[in-house]
C-alpha cells in the first residue's frame, strides 16, 4: 500500500536520535567524571603552584624603605643591584655631552622599585621604543626600549644628572610615577621596572665616584658620587 512502514521509518529515526543523544550525554558524563578527577587530583599541586607564584610576587615587588645618608653632597644609586659598567660616554639627549656612565644590572631578586638620585627637579623625561635584548649586556640601552629621565639638582645650579630605565627580555614594562616638571626629593620613589632590567645613571664629569664595577648597591642608600663643592 502507498506510503506503508513511513510512520515506522519516522518511529525509528526518533528511537535512533534519541540512542545517538543518550550515547553523546553519557560520553560526556564520562569525559566530565575523568576530568572532574584529574582536576581534583592536580587540585593540590595547583594550588601550591599558585602560592608559589603569589609569594614571588609579592617578594619581587617588595619596596624596602632605604637608609638614606646625611651627606647633603651624596648623589645615591636610583635602583636596587649590582654595578657592573663604570666609564665615560657622550650622552647628547640630556647631559649634552660627556659625562660619566654607573650602569647597573637589577637581577630578577633585586627590588625593581627606582627612587631619586638627587633633590631637585625632573625636567626631562622621554619614553624610547626599542628592542628587549637581555638586560645583562652592557650595551643594552643604545637597543632597548627605555625611559630617560634628566634631574637638575637642587643646590648645585649647572649640574644635570640624568637615569636611563631600560626593559629587558622579561622587563618589558617600565612604570614612571614622576612627571616632567615634578620636585623630587632624593631617595623618592619614582618608577618601578617589571623583572630583570637596567638602570643607567649619567653623572656630570666633576664629581668624585664612589662605587666600582661588581659592587652591590641599594636604591636611595648606596652613595654612588658626590658633588666636590657645596651648592648654593
Amino acid at each position: 500500500m502507498k506510503h506503508a512502514g513511513r510512520a515506522r521509518q519516522a518511529a525509528l529515526r526518533l528511537v535512533w536520535f534519541s540512542f545517538v543523544a543518550l550515547v553523546a550525554v553519557l560520553v560526556a558524563g564520562v569525559l566530565a567524571a575523568l576530568i572532574g578527577s584529574l582536576v581534583i587530583g592536580m587540585a593540590f599541586g595547583l594550588v601550591c603552584l599558585w602560592a608559589v607564584f603569589a609569594a614571588f610576587t609579592m617578594y619581587f615587588f617588595r619596596d624596602p624603605e632605604p637608609n638614606a645618608p646625611l651627606d647633603p653632597l651624596a648623589i645615591v644609586a636610583p635602583a636596587h643591584g649590582r654595578v657592573d659598567v663604570v666609564d665615560e660616554v657622550v650622552e647628547n639627549e640630556f647631559m649634552g655631552g660627556p659625562c660619566r656612565r654607573v650602569s647597573i644590572f637589577l637581577s630578577i631578586f633585586d627590588v625593581h622599585v627606582q627612587r631619586a638620585p638627587v633633590s631637585g627637579k625632573l625636567v626631562f623625561l622621554r619614553h624610547t621604543e626599542g628592542q628587549f635584548l637581555s638586560a645583562t649586556r652592557s650595551d643594552c640601552g643604545r637597543f632597548n626600549e627605555n625611559v630617560l629621565l634628566g634631574f637638575e639638582p637642587a643646590g648645585f645650579p649647572g649640574h644635570k644628572i640624568a637615569v636611563r630605565l631600560i626593559a629587558g627580555v622579561i622587563a618589558r614594562r617600565i612604570v614612571v610615577w614622576a612627571a616632567a616638571g615634578d620636585a623630587v626629593a632624593r631617595g623618592e620613589r619614582i618608577s618601578l621596572i617589571q623583572f630583570g632590567s637596567r638602570v643607567e645613571v649619567y653623572l656630570p664629569p666633576g664629581v668624585a665616584l664612589q662605587c666600582q664595577p661588581g659592587q652591590k648597591v641599594r636604591a636611595g642608600e648606596t652613595v654612588l658620587a658626590r658633588f666636590t663643592v657645596a651648592g648654593s
